[in-house]
């Protein structure tokens, strides 16, 4: 009489390193968002300030949309 095989002890759980790398992408995402600043301008310039910025925001805007395309290709 012959074991039945499981199919379960071939195969390699792979959801300890699905789990990692989405943590990695969650710190990555996390350390993009840390470099944008408050601009420091008198009180009712704020959207003028922002505006001043906006090299900054494209280049987050950018690196989030590479980020993204990599964790959905992952």
């Amino acid at each position: 009489m012959s074991r039945p095989t499981d199919d379960l002890g071939t195969r390699s759980d792979t959801s300890r390193a699905i789990a990692f790398s989405d943590a990695v992408f969650a710190i990555i995402i996390t350390l993009l968002v840390l470099d944008l600043r408050v601009p420091d301008v008198p009180p009712g310039r704020l959207l003028f300030g922002l505006l001043e910025q906006w090299p900054g925001y494209v280049a987050y805007l950018a690196s989030y949309a590479y980020v993204a395309v990599v964790w959905l290709n992952h």
